[in-house]
């Protein structure tokens, strides 16, 4: 059955729904809800009962289940760090040793660098490199507002480069449904492997704060902003080191490539990214027991207090994944991309279609201040919408990435955005005012690069 352009109105409302409520759990909730209505010939009983049943569907898939519980075991790991002081004790680490580069262009390459190495969450990632970069950005004059748009353009941006993490979880569980699906072919590790290259505006991003760090580059009103005052610390120096930080880090990464090359028979393009990233969890968590509690960093109901504490912390983000999954199905059903591909060629340039959906991927993001949710919303679109015109796939899974995080990017009300600010001491409104001239560049160097990206 076609369904026209009714097929449009449940991505549409999930997006306009995020607008109003700034909440993605609710957005894609009545989106979903929206489908099933329409699937069901409008009866609401049916269509509940399909939502219902819909949810406990996602968990009949092997891979989905093992990409939400990666997710959510993420935040376990997270937990047990904390838990652990293997966070302070890297903060102390860095601070002390922070003297042998005491300049202000030491300071901010500092937190460019703790950006890069620390990609296993972009939450983190900000909170470690402002936590560890303000004093010394004070003490040599660099205003809190330039640390801010160093820390943001480090945390999502390589996140997303660098997908051993969440991020990638999630990426690789809305190409897999794509396949599942028989909407595009290939296997999610290879594909989204490749869309790396593609992700322009993430690219970008990451050399321009390397420019603005080295030239001193200052956009107004960045310039305008002053350090604060700094206040030195007399406290007695912790007994501090970086192992207890990055050696369970550095296992889950190690295991997460050996996983895919396991899964995949030799070739770890052919791995499976859901297992492999689950396996790795799992380990590691195990690892972590072995390594945190004979030493006494925890005990034995420590331990486990933090790993209850993380699921929970995570289940927000688990609950967006279960929902995410699900909206791709019902748009897969509602025949959404066949429509809007119907549509769009006979009027839009095909080499135009990945700029455009660049575009409209930051404009939800910037609306909503969600990338993950306009992931959920704008990838089983433009995926299908790839393999109908016969586009470049991951070219396509590219822009979807790049609209999303440049949208998160410079949006007031990113969570990465208030985070930003927060830890490193600044307002959140001068934040978003001195980091978006930069935001707004590189957005559009991506556009461009987009732009002769379809045409090639």
């Amino acid at each position: 059955m076609e369904y026209g352009i009714v097929s449009l109105i449940v991505p549409l409302l999930a997006i306009i729904l995020a607008i109003i409520t700034k909440d993605v759990v609710v957005s894609l909730f009545g989106g979903i809800f929206l489908g099933f209505l329409v699937l069901t010939n409008y009866s609401f009983f049916e269509a509940f009962k399909m939502l219902l049943e819909g949810i406990v569907g996602i968990f009949s898939e092997g891979w989905m289940t093992k990409t939400i519980l990666f997710v959510m075991l993420v935040g376990s790991i997270i937990a047990i760090l904390k838990r652990a002081g293997a966070i302070d004790s890297f903060v102390d680490y860095l601070s002390q040793k922070s003297q042998s580069i005491d300049s202000p262009k030491g300071a901010m390459f500092l937190a460019y660098i703790i950006g890069i190495v620390i990609f296993i969450e972009s939450s983190i990632t900000v909170l470690v490199a402002g936590v560890v970069s303000q004093p010394l950005c004070d003490k040599n004059g660099v205003s809190r507002e330039k640390l801010a748009y160093i820390c943001d353009s480090t945390s999502a941006p390589v996140c997303s480069l660098i997908p051993l993490n969440g991020w990638g979880a999630l990426l690789l569980g809305l190409i897999a449904t794509a396949i599942n699906s028989n909407v595009i072919q290939g296997t999610e590790v290879d594909l989204l492997m490749h869309s790396i290259p593609y992700n322009f505006y993430a690219i970008i991003t990451v050399i321009m704060v390397f420019f603005v760090i080295k030239k001193d580059i200052n956009l107004r009103p960045m310039g305008e902003y002053k350090a604060r005052e700094f206040i030195a610390n007399d406290q007695a120096k912790t007994k501090a080191n970086l192992y207890d930080m990055l050696l369970p880090i550095g296992v889950l990464v190690l295991l997460v490539p050996i996983g895919l090359y396991i899964t995949g028979k030799g070739d770890i393009f052919q791995g499976s990214g859901s297992t492999s990233v689950y396996y790795a969890v799992v380990i590691s968590l195990l690892f972590m027991y072995l390594f945190f509690v004979p030493r006494k960093k925890l005990t034995h109901k420590g331990y486990f207090e933090a790993f209850y504490k993380g699921l929970s912390d995570m289940l927000p983000l688990g609950i967006i994944m279960i929902l995410a999954f699900l909206i791709g199905k019902v748009i897969g059903d509602l025949d959404t991309a066949g429509y809007l591909s119907s549509l769009v060629s006979e009027s839009i340039p095909p080499i135009l279609i990945p700029m455009l959906i660049f575009l409209i991927s930051a404009i939800t993001a910037f609306a909503t201040g969600t990338s993950w949710g306009t992931f959920s919303v704008m990838m089983p679109i433009s995926l299908a919408m790839g393999a109908d015109m016969g586009l470049n796939i991951p070219l396509m899974i590219g822009a979807v990435i790049s609209g999303g995080v440049f949208g998160d990017h410079a949006s007031p009300i990113s969570d990465t955005t208030i985070i930003s600010a927060t830890a490193t001491g600044c307002e959140p409104i001068d934040h978003v005012r001195t980091q978006l001239p930069y935001a707004l560049i590189a957005g559009a160097l991506a556009a461009v690069a987009f732009l002769i990206a379809g045409v090639l």
